[in-house]
């Protein structure tokens, strides 16, 4: 049989050249339910793209076809172990494959998702809930979201979840998987569209962004420093087209001749000052807000020259200055802190950061303010992963704010090495 599969594998692999087919569910050598989940993406040196994909559980059986250049499907299997191989055809004439070997499992085994509904529009931070069963007589381990490929956005103990992710607007086609205790695992694909209702998009490219020098000894906000420097320099350049994933990201640049110092963006989204036409002059909205959630790619081609990036969310109002602080030091040890606004300083979290060098790095903060006023650290998710954090804090004196801004910050290192960071897909929900 295995000898088959590989020349029937040879033979789909015609030139012209192709870059391949990755396939993202089911796991090679993974046991599944017979409702088998089947998701894969291709890429193509053909310059008219792809043109379709297919999928052959077994020899020369055509079982499902699809335009473009990724699929999601469910195809049911019966028992047994099964090759099957995804193709790709491009709009050149080439093709190419990729081959994955699973068993598929009898009995009752599977993935049972009931929020986000198939197809529904939703909020965010949206609400993900499911239950796992599995033929495995030892049970369910741990379950997890995909919220795209490759992008494994949670992982929870169990055979039950019940979480929010902070995700921006657009159409998503997720994955929960169940992993059991005997080796095997289980998907359900979900397809939602979480809305732009509560979620202010892709504010790298909006106006309100304004930057102050944070120089020793103090590092207060130096409104007489000036761009120009010599002792700190910074710049904003919005528009961006590469690297960008939107096409209109925005690059923010520190360097300067005084070492340790950082520079700070801030933008007054809400309330006071407001940059996106929501001035709350009434004060009917700032005080009922609670939950929020900073969600950024960002991209650096020498990350290892920032001594720490910083993301913040503040909040104001009734006399109170509520300030999620988050650090990621790089230079400074490559460990998340966070903010406390009574002690005023920064406490490790334990939690690793070590973003990558020239390529995108995925960022979600979720944060929270109590019904008793607290600031709660919910959790921190990058390129994938996520931690909790768990931390609360006070919040401090601050007569006279209104709203609800949002912080991003370079530092300074000790050569104050000039470099530049790219954002892109800023987004930042509330509710």
């Amino acid at each position: 049989m295995r000898k088959h599969v590989v020349i029937f594998s040879f033979i789909l692999a015609a030139l012209p050249a192709f870059a391949g087919v990755t396939v993202t569910s089911p796991g090679n050598g993974s046991s599944i339910g017979s409702a088998a989940n089947i998701a894969a993406t291709a890429t193509t040196s053909c310059s008219k793209g792809i043109a379709s994909m297919g999928i052959y559980p077994s020899p020369y059986q055509l079982a499902y076809v699809s335009s473009g250049a990724s699929l999601n499907t469910t195809l049911t299997l019966d028992p047994g172990t099964y090759n099957i191989v995804v193709v790709a055809w491009d709009n050149c004439g080439g093709s190419s494959t990729s081959t994955v070997t699973v068993n598929v499992k009898s009995g009752q085994s599977g993935v049972d998702v009931t929020s986000p509904a198939n197809n529904a529009t939703v909020q965010s931070p949206t609400n993900f809930q499911a239950t796992a069963t599995t033929a495995c007589a030892a049970g369910v381990a741990s379950m997890g979201i995909y919220s795209a490929p490759y992008q494994l956005s949670y992982v929870g103990s169990g055979a039950s979840l019940n979480t929010n992710l902070g995700l921006g607007p657009g159409t998503y086609h997720a994955v929960v998987e169940e992993w059991d205790r005997c080796g095997g695992a289980s998907t359900a694909p979900v397809t939602f569209t979480v809305s732009s209702g509560n979620t202010l998009s892709n504010l790298q490219s909006k106006g309100g962004w304004t930057g102050y020098a944070q120089q020793p000894p103090t590092y207060g906000d130096c409104e007489s420093c000036t761009p120009s420097g010599p002792g700190t320099t910074w710049s904003l350049q919005q528009g961006v087209k590469s690297p960008s994933l939107s096409g209109n990201a925005a690059q923010f640049n520190l360097g300067g001749t005084m070492v340790y110092t950082d520079v700070l963006w801030n933008n007054h989204l809400i309330g006071d000052g407001s940059s996106q036409g929501l001035p709350d002059s009434n004060h009917t909205l700032v005080q009922t807000l609670h939950n929020f959630t900073y969600d950024v790619y960002f991209y650096g081609t020498n990350m290892g020259a920032s001594q720490a990036l910083e993301f913040d969310v503040n909040q104001f109002f009734d006399n109170l200055g509520f300030t999620w602080g988050h650090e990621c030091r790089i230079a400074g040890g490559n460990e998340w802190d966070v903010w406390n606004n009574v002690s005023l300083k920064w406490i490790p979290t334990g939690i690793a950061c070590n973003p990558k060098s020239n390529a995108w790095n995925h960022l979600t903060i979720q944060v929270q303010r109590t019904s008793d006023n607290q600031l709660f650290y919910q959790s921190i998710t990058l390129n994938g992963v996520t931690n909790t954090v768990n931390q609360y804090s006070g919040p401090y004196s601050a007569p006279g704010w209104w709203g609800i801004t949002v912080n991003y910050q370079m530092d300074g290192n000790y050569e104050q090495s000039p470099y530049a960071i790219d954002v892109d897909q800023l987004n930042f929900s509330y509710q």
